[in-house]
């Protein structure tokens, strides 16, 4: 095996060096040169220490979201453009190849491929080149998306502030009026200054006449204040993305923000102010109805023009939605790429299979009946036991709501505190880097990370022992360099060399599948009872630093950091985890749990909180063949579907709860192939679950899958909410198994 996957990456090199030309095989040779020194550091000290090649500064990242960072990523973009690779160059090459490669490329130094042969040499510089062009264009296109949301978020802040400061100016307004009526109606015929100043003052009355002048006010006083910085500040990006970045869309219905982009480059160049009479202006689709008084300005003449400034703004927001939703997409990217590339290309070909595959009948009349069938049989349970249910009612305040009673708390299992006691007396002292040796020898750990490089020279004792004390650094948090000081013969390069070349996410994925297919396996059914097949799923934030390219300010727990999605089995062994941003999706970040988890557990039932779930949600878990069973915050205002309206005389007791329609079957039935299209890519892995359902949100609210999938989570839904009512033993299974993860 090793022999024939040598041979297939010799012919790919071979392959590869031959479609370049001399000039690409020269431009890609020069990345490895030392980078030239500028007039300033000639004249230091520094300057004659050794210098680092283009190679190491194409590797590095910015350090922080801002104007200064975009520089430079410009830059480094422009310089691998430069290269001029052929477009099609890795054509035909699996992508986990790809990956391998620039991986190697990435952790090699300059001296590492000089003794390499120019086909091996070149092969590794492209895929580094090609990815890396890749990462840099979906970074600019973030960058981009986060300085719109950053610039508007950080004045409604401002405006806030000040309209807080100016209410707070006046105290007891009320008293203040009762003062100032009083006194008019007491002396009618006199004037304002003889009766009204000496009993309010005049500079309470300016106050109060300025407050209420700017209580309407609230959305101009953004608009100034989005408008001052992004002119004073950001809007030197905007040449800058709009030369390098070539945006496109697929539908019709965003063409004018395209067109508006284009008008934008025609003029990066101008310093005219306002857009000349005689120019196209794309308004419709692109300017916020609530926004065209403020950007349409009426000229001299009477005629309607647009400043400039002002209708970037507009461009760049509508732009930034639909780039969320990937109507818009970028060509070069990958997670903002062309969101068709994301389908399965064959489908048609392979329409049966994909269909066998889901366990989804493949006529569209056969899956409607079976859930119009569920969803009647889920209802006329909850009402035929309705009056039998004391822990839930159904009630007519508040527009109809249920009243749930809380589960009472379960006793602690026999022998619990005995059992903890015993197992602290037993291993008090135990070392958690016994802990982690011991599970190396008998799951087998260190066998799972590989060097991306092509030769080892390290003995298997050394690199198990070094692998060991790496993790243990990086897990505990030790660090590698206190780990290193209390190893003998073992230093801190060498544990920085092992985390370079050996540690990657696929390794600890599959280290840890090995660790808890291990587990599951020596578990004992008489003491831990038959196998599961649930998992709990959720996220914790952590705080993080501003270079780290995922860090955002969280809106639920606040401050910055990042957002950890761990998936956990029913007896608290994590079978997947995740690093997320704290705005990312986390119905996505379930989905993948439960499909690239990677262990024997299988997975038919996930146990979320409220923010794990959404239509679009139960639609897709049904489709992939789990159950998704949430534990609603907000199950008292939950709303029933019919199946029809004529079955609302069947199921009376629950009128005060039933939504005022119907499930709109027709629209199952006409979505029902591009549904199983976009859950089979999520199934293959053709695409990050995040980017598919960015697709599926509100702000897309147009597209006909996304209204369908909401009319397939509104059936599956209210069939949960139906079983979680009516049986107690549901919402007590649903609470244990968030108790684990959350715990």
């Amino acid at each position: 095996m090793d022999a024939a996957e040598r041979q297939y990456e010799t012919q790919l090199c071979q392959r590869i060096y031959e479609r370049l030309n001399v000039d690409q095989r020269t431009a890609l040779e020069a990345l490895l040169n030392p980078v030239a020194l500028t007039e300033t550091e000639k004249k230091t000290p520094e300057g004659a220490g050794p210098r680092a090649s283009l190679l190491h500064s194409l590797r590095t990242n910015s350090e922080k979201r801002g104007v200064e960072s975009v520089s430079e990523q410009i830059e480094k973009l422009r310089l691998l453009r430069g290269q001029k690779l052929p477009e099609k160059l890795f054509d035909g090459v699996a992508p986990h190849f790809l990956t391998r490669y620039r991986e190697r490329a990435s952790t090699a130094s300059p001296s590492h491929f000089r003794p390499q042969a120019p086909e091996v040499r070149l092969t590794l510089l492209s895929a580094f080149c090609v990815a890396r062009m890749t990462e840099l264009t979906d970074a600019l296109v973030t960058h981009l998306m986060d300085m719109v949301h950053h610039i508007h978020v950080k004045a409604e802040r401002r405006v806030e502030r000040t309209f807080v400061a100016e209410f707070r100016r006046v105290h007891n307004k009320n008293t203040v009026l009762r003062q100032l009526l009083e006194a008019a109606l007491g002396n009618p015929d006199g004037t304002v200054r003889e009766v009204i100043f000496p009993v309010v003052g005049e500079q309470v009355l300016q106050d109060l006449l300025r407050e209420y002048k700017e209580k309407g006010n609230f959305r101009e006083q953004v608009h100034t204040v989005v408008r001052g910085t992004y002119r004073s500040h950001y809007r030197r990006m905007i040449p800058w993305l709009l030369t390098e970045l070539e945006f496109r869309s697929n539908n019709s219905h965003h063409q004018p923000v395209i067109d508006a982009l284009g008008l934008l480059k025609r003029y990066v160049d101008s310093s005219a102010r306002i857009y000349p009479p005689e120019e196209t202006i794309p308004v419709g689709g692109v300017i916020d109805r609530n926004l065209r008084d403020l950007i349409l300005e009426t000229g001299p003449d009477g005629g309607t023009r647009v400043n400039r400034v002002n209708y970037e703004l507009c461009v760049l927001s509508a732009l930034r939605d639909a780039l969320r939703s990937r109507e818009i997409w970028v060509v070069g990217a990958a997670q903002y790429r062309d969101p068709d590339q994301d389908l399965p290309q064959d489908f048609e070909t392979q329409k049966a299979s994909y269909f066998l595959a889901l366990g989804q009948p493949q006529e569209a009349e056969v899956f409607v009946q079976g859930l119009d069938q569920r969803l009647r049989d889920a209802l006329l349970m909850l009402h035929d036991g309705l009056p039998r249910n004391k822990d839930v009612q159904v009630v007519e305040r508040d527009d109809g709501r249920f009243v749930l009673t809380p589960l009472t708390p379960q006793p602690e299992p026999p022998f619990y505190d005995t059992l903890k006691s015993e197992v602290g007396r037993q291993f008090w002292n135990t070392l958690l880097l016994d802990v982690l040796v011991e599970a190396d020898q008998r799951a087998g750990i260190t066998p799972h990370f590989k060097s991306f490089l092509t030769r080892e020279n390290m003995g298997k004792g050394d690199l198990q022992q070094r692998l060991l004390l790496s993790l243990y650094g990086l897990g505990t948090n030790t660090g590698l360099k206190r780990v290193a000081a209390g190893q003998d013969g073992v230093g801190y390069a060498d544990l920085k060399y092992v985390r370079r070349h050996y540690i990657h996410p696929a390794a600890l994925r599959a280290a840890n599948a090995a660790v808890v297919n291990a587990t599951l396996a020596a578990r004992r059914p008489d003491i831990w009872g038959e196998g599961t097949t649930c998992c709990a799923s959720d996220a914790k934030k952590y705080p993080a630093w501003d270079g780290n390219l995922r860090t955002q300010r969280s809106i639920r727990y606040g401050g910055d950091g990042v957002m950890i999605y761990w998936h956990v089995e029913r007896r608290a062994s994590c079978i997947y985890s995740s690093l997320k941003s704290c705005s990312s999706s986390e119905v996505a970040a379930m989905i993948e749990g439960v499909l690239r988890h990677c262990t024997t557990l299988n997975v038919e039932k996930n146990y979320v909180d409220t923010h794990g779930q959404s239509e679009p949600g139960f639609a897709f878990t049904h489709l992939l063949g789990f159950k998704l069973m949430p534990r609603l915050a907000d199950i008292a205002h939950q709303r029933l579907y019919l199946p029809t309206m004529a079955f609302a005389a069947q199921v009376p007791a629950l009128s005060p709860v039933l939504a005022q329609r119907a499930i709109r079957w027709d629209l199952i039935r006409q979505q029902y192939e591009p549904m199983i299209k976009y859950t089979t890519a999520l199934r293959l892995g053709l695409a990050d679950p995040e980017s598919i359902l960015l697709r599926f949100t509100r702000a897309n609210a147009q597209h006909p899958t996304y209204a369908a999938l909401c009319e397939l989570g509104k059936v599956l839904r209210t069939i949960f909410v139906c079983e979680y009512l009516h049986r107690r033993e549901v919402r007590r299974e649903i609470h244990e198994g968030l108790n684990v993860i959350e715990t």
